[in-house]
């Protein structure tokens, strides 16, 4: 496991997603209320890209079918067994500059 930088904070739109593809991995990068989360970008139900969608009640929702996935756990709301993967996240301050948003993924 390592924590790799993202992008930074204010690379996320407000109430939105960003795309961001790392070392193999393809992820969806949202910000509500200061704290970031991390999923992976695809949607179970029928591969939606999870960073077009927006944020609603603590929910990333797919933009192709409005399947709603819960920031925290990426479970499906209404539905715990359907998840989308997610991953811890942390800010890196960063003096003088804007914050980084990082994700600890399972890479060597």
């Amino acid at each position: 496991m390592a924590w790799v930088s993202l992008c930074e904070i204010g690379e996320v739109p407000v109430d939105g997603g960003k795309y961001v593809e790392i070392d193999g991995f393809q992820l969806a990068v949202f910000v509500k209320d200061g704290k970031p989360f991390v999923m992976d970008n695809y949607c179970p139900h029928a591969g939606g890209n999870m960073s077009a969608g927006f944020v609603d009640e603590g929910c990333a929702v797919c933009p192709w079918h409005g399947w709603a996935f819960h920031l925290e756990n990426g479970e499906l709301r209404n539905s715990p067994m359907v998840k989308i993967p997610t991953y811890p996240v942390r800010l890196f301050p960063r003096e003088g500059k804007v914050d980084l948003i990082q994700a600890e993924l399972p890479i060597a």
